[in-house]
């Protein structure tokens, strides 16, 4: 059965879009068939892995493959329409085991629906399908395809479509950088989360076409990453920040989370392999020009070519030495989903 892993912090400026695409494309390495899902309507992994630089080329797709993002999937249901849900149109990519479905602008319009529906379906049974619909019919789609892992990129929001995104999931990773607000966003999703649980509670009726699971989401870890390295490691100033987080990651979300198991065990963590404590998952450092690249060709940093990194002599020695590290560090962290997941 297929799982779905959410990417979330709404923090913003925490490298989510660019996680996404390089963690699924090292999935999709291990033999795993991957599906991007672009659930932020500024659709910035859908521009990235299609290569869209101009507003046009969104519309020709659109017009093209109308079925080929979530909005125009649910479109049906959320407009009240008789219509049946279409199949969709996976927009493939280079890598055979790597598919998306595209994000769409008109995402941000089923939020006041959504909110309505969170908010008052106790009275109005006809809205209590809509919580659930979004990540059911992700679910049918990556089904429909075989696929074995689901990343859902999110919003940096703490609006109604990422709390049913959210809560329709198995499990949700928070990329963090080193600073002071990616520490407050920690303590603001260890009150968020559990808030969350509690309102779609009565969304998880198995009697409802699209209920929202039973079994929350389980939080796997934190991404700690966009630092500067010294000699390999996060410069001070950056650890610190990173120790910060990381305790409060410690201090107040995980015991707001485990009483509700809503997060994986320390001793499970350990076993996937990660080479950190509980609950960090790996280090990334700045991608810096090599991340220009990547949006350039539409390609993974870990997968550019020397050609697609465009320099010479020391700097593409360099800059070559970069992206092998940054394949190793994408490969590992991708063998402790897989693991964690059990995909």
């Amino acid at each position: 059965m297929s799982k779905v892993l959410a990417l979330f912090n709404h923090k913003g400026g925490v490298s989510k879009t660019t996680t996404a695409f390089n963690l699924g494309w090292a999935i999709s390495q291990r033999n795993k068939k991957v599906l991007l899902v672009d659930a932020d309507s500024q659709c910035n992994l859908t521009g990235l892995v299609l290569g869209f630089q101009e507003d046009d080329a969104f519309e020709q797709f659109y017009q093209a493959s109308p079925y080929s993002n979530i909005s125009g999937l649910i479109a049906p249901l959320f407009n009240s329409q008789p219509a049946p849900i279409q199949h969709a149109q996976l927009a493939a990519t280079r890598y055979p085991n790597l598919s998306l479905l595209a994000g769409h602008i008109d995402l941000s319009e089923i939020e006041t629906q959504l909110a309505v529906a969170l908010t008052t379906a106790a009275s109005l049974r006809a809205l209590k399908n809509l919580p659930g619909a979004v990540s059911a019919i992700i679910r049918d789609v990556a089904q429909q395809n075989q696929i074995d892992l689901v990343l859902l990129d999110m919003s940096p929001a703490v609006g109604a479509l990422n709390e049913c995104l959210l809560m329709g999931s198995d499990f949700f990773i928070i990329p963090t950088m080193p600073d002071y607000f990616c520490k407050q966003a920690i303590h603001s999703l260890a009150k968020v989360i559990p808030r969350w649980n509690t309102e779609v509670q009565q969304f998880r009726d198995p009697s409802l076409s699209y209920p929202i699971p039973t079994q929350p989401p389980r939080f796997m870890g934190i991404i700690s990453q966009k630092y500067r390295p010294r000699g390999g490691a996060p410069g001070a100033g950056f650890q610190r920040w990173i120790n910060r987080i990381k305790e409060s990651v410690d201090s107040a979300l995980v015991p707001a989370l485990t009483p509700l198991q809503m997060a994986i065990a320390p001793a499970q963590f350990q076993a996937a392999g990660p080479g950190d404590t509980p609950y960090n998952l790996i280090n990334i450092s700045d991608f810096n020009t090599l991340v220009t690249q990547s949006q350039k060709h539409s390609v993974p940093v870990p997968d550019l070519s020397d050609a697609q990194i465009e320099r010479q002599g020391m700097v593409l020695d360099n800059m070559r030495v970069s992206r092998n590290e940054f394949r190793n560090i994408f490969f590992q962290l991708a063998d402790s989903v897989i693991a964690l997941t059990g995909i």
